[in-house]
């Protein structure tokens, strides 16, 4: 098929899935789709509602840019994202530039002179693909800049990215999220593509309820990761264990392997990353209580730096594409398995060797149960 062909509106429309792989490796690059990845594609871009259950690391992301950009060939104008973290829409549109596709994305990092002129970028459908948080979505002011793209035909798709988000269950709940029901409800015709890492049977039919998404076919991957290997030791001085943990098994002679230390607590966070980096091991925290510039800083840091790891509680990580971590490790139990699937599956995304490690005390199973039972969700959830 000619240039001229790929970039016609009529012939795109009749030939939406078949062009599919063509996409996937004239813009990406990638000789071949994996697992689902071809069949989630093809029934995005004929229109149709999907959720997508697909292990970290699995390809999701190209699960709606590829139909974004299919179906804005042929005339179907802009897909929004729905994203929960500013640092994931950053990343993404900054790829997505670097192969040539126009995005952008609405957050709180904007000016307002600069958000305005997305906005009106955003009108005229200049983008193929648009990111913003839930809390913008449901916004009367950008619900009508949606309203006028739709009465003209140019709103092309809804992707909802950590689907899991919209449930109670979940280990990430955003009410915002719930509110996005008023994108079914308004515009009904625009397909859907809601994506998480993980849920489980009660978060999963939570969603499914949630967002409206009973016609949606369902895609449950395979979260089998082979390259990562998982151990557990006894804690007796977690501090020490990791050290040797790191010195053993991630300080080579080429230097230090990326990679994520998970603490329960903030004030451990910032213990652990001081002496880590005492020990010679370079290490920065990351938590909630860090002001914003100082997290995004030790955060690009991490993203652009090798050897270098991140000390943090569980407020980083989601939408964090550094394929090269190769380990994670907890130093407290995680509150549930589904938290640490996700967690631990941010190692070895480049598809290379990668440890999960973990200290494991009885003190952690009483804290964790102390924690369950002053929760309001955890007595109804038990």
């Amino acid at each position: 098929m000619s240039t001229t062909e790929l970039l016609n509106p009529a012939v795109a429309e009749r030939d939406l899935p078949s062009r599919a792989l063509q996409l996937l490796q004239s813009v990406f690059g990638y000789p071949a789709f994996r697992g689902a990845q071809a069949d989630i594609v093809q029934l995005t871009a004929r229109g149709g509602d999907a959720l997508v259950l697909m292990p970290t690391g699995g390809g999701k992301s190209l699960c709606y840019q590829l139909p974004a950009i299919a179906r804005q060939r042929a005339g179907h104008g802009v897909a929004l994202v729905i994203s929960p973290l500013i640092a994931l829409m950053q990343d993404q549109v900054g790829a997505l530039h670097e192969v040539g596709v126009e995005a952008a994305f609405l957050n709180s990092t904007l000016s307002g002179d600069a958000a305005h002129e997305v906005e009106q970028r955003l009108r005229r459908a200049e983008f193929t693909l648009l990111y913003a948080a839930p809390e913008r979505v449901n916004t009367p002011r950008f619900l009508a800049l949606l309203e006028s793209l739709h009465a003209r035909g140019l709103l092309s798709l809804f992707a909802i990215d950590e689907a899991h988000c919209v449930s109670q269950w979940g280990h990430d709940f955003r009410p915002e999220y719930r509110a996005l029901t008023v994108l079914h409800e308004r515009f009904p015709q625009v397909p859907r593509l809601a994506l998480t890492a993980t849920a489980d049977e009660l978060t999963r039919a939570d969603i499914i309820e949630r967002l409206q998404l009973q016609d949606a076919r369902l895609f449950v991957s395979s979260f089998d990761r082979p390259n990562l290997r998982y151990t557990i030791v006894e804690k007796k001085d977690p501090f020490q264990q990791l050290l040797r943990f790191i010195q053993n098994e991630h300080a080579g002679a080429d230097g230090s392997d990326s990679g994520i230390v998970y603490c329960q607590s903030r004030k451990r966070v910032e213990d652990v990353a001081s002496r880590l980096s005492e020990a010679g091991v370079p290490a920065l925290p990351y938590h909630a209580g860090l002001d914003s510039d100082t997290r995004q800083r030790h955060q690009d840091r991490f993203l652009r730096e090798e050897g270098l790891i991140m000390v943090a509680t569980i407020a980083f990580g989601m939408g964090i594409d550094k394929p090269d971590v190769r380990f994670v490790a907890h130093l407290d139990m995680p509150k549930n398995i589904e938290g640490y699937y996700q967690e631990t599956g941010r190692a070895g995304r480049d598809g290379l060797p990668a440890q999960a490690w973990m200290s494991y005390g009885l003190q952690d199973v009483v804290n964790q149960r102390r924690m369950i039972d002053e929760s309001q969700i955890g007595r109804a959830h038990v």
